[in-house]
């Protein structure tokens, strides 16, 4: 199942306040050159683009979908590409600015990538990354109980994506023996006020809920729907519901 750029961008104003609040970390705007790993539809890359006008910038995402919507937004400072951010890592390439805001929670083993992406930093660079924090939100949660149930259990055969986030601690001590200075590094609830329990399940239809909806047939999908939605109505018994959605936002400069 592909991304729906459509679904995603229902929730644009919840997913954009992350996003200005990680593009107000960055001190410096002349750099030359910057990326921004998980761009997706390229509309929060071409906002990057216009605040620090002397940079150039390349958009990278593994959606198709998503950069359908991108190819408008280019510019002679604005390119996208279609790549994951390991196939990035292997290029070699170095960078003024790594960026990403909601994307590396898609990516395996942090203990490793982060250290990694640290290295294809410029001197004087800045490191600005922002992801939920999976397991401790709860929609999430509700997600991870319900796979574990039968007969969603045999249906995804015992598949589970465990997630990759590591404490704050841990992403502390990685920038810090990265070689940054000048951490920042904040965990942030971003509230989603909700008018009904659909719309609670159409914010994680947009993205966790992707990758177990694409191993299950058209009639069992309708069934998990069913049944998460049940969940969700059993857990958020009040209407309009607050979900308390939890973001990590970390930043760090080499000196």
């Amino acid at each position: 199942m592909p991304w729906d750029p459509q679904i995603y961008e229902e929730f644009k104003n919840v997913r954009y306040q992350p996003f200005y609040d990680l593009m107000a970390m960055i001190r410096s705007d002349h750099h030359q050159h910057a990326i921004d790993l998980g761009c997706g539809t390229g509309e929060q890359t071409a906002i990057l683009s216009e605040k620090f006008g002397k940079t150039n910038f390349i958009g990278v995402d593994s959606s198709v979908e998503m950069l359908e919507h991108s190819s408008r937004l280019a510019h002679a400072r604005l390119h996208f590409i279609h790549a994951t951010t390991e196939d990035i890592l292997r290029t070699g390439e170095q960078w003024d600015l790594i960026f990403s805001n909601a994307a590396l929670q898609w990516s395996d083993h942090h203990h490793i990538l982060f250290p990694l992406l640290l290295q294809r930093l410029n001197t004087g660079g800045e490191f600005a990354v922002q992801m939920p924090v999976q397991p401790e939100n709860i929609l999430n949660r509700l997600l991870f109980e319900l796979i574990q149930e039968e007969p969603f259990y045999s249906q995804l055969k015992g598949w589970k994506r465990e997630s990759p986030l590591l404490s704050i601690d841990e992403y502390t001590q990685l920038l810090f023996d990265g070689g940054l200075e000048n951490l920042s590094i904040i965990q942030k609830v971003y509230p989603i006020i909700a008018p009904d329990h659909e719309t609670l399940y159409n914010f994680i239809a947009g993205s966790a809920l992707i990758p177990y909806m694409d191993r299950l047939d058209e009639e069992q999908r309708k069934k998990f729907a069913y049944t998460f939605k049940q969940r969700i109505a059993a857990h958020f018994t009040k209407l309009p519901a607050i979900y308390a959605f939890k973001r990590l936002l970390l930043y760090g400069r080499k000196p």
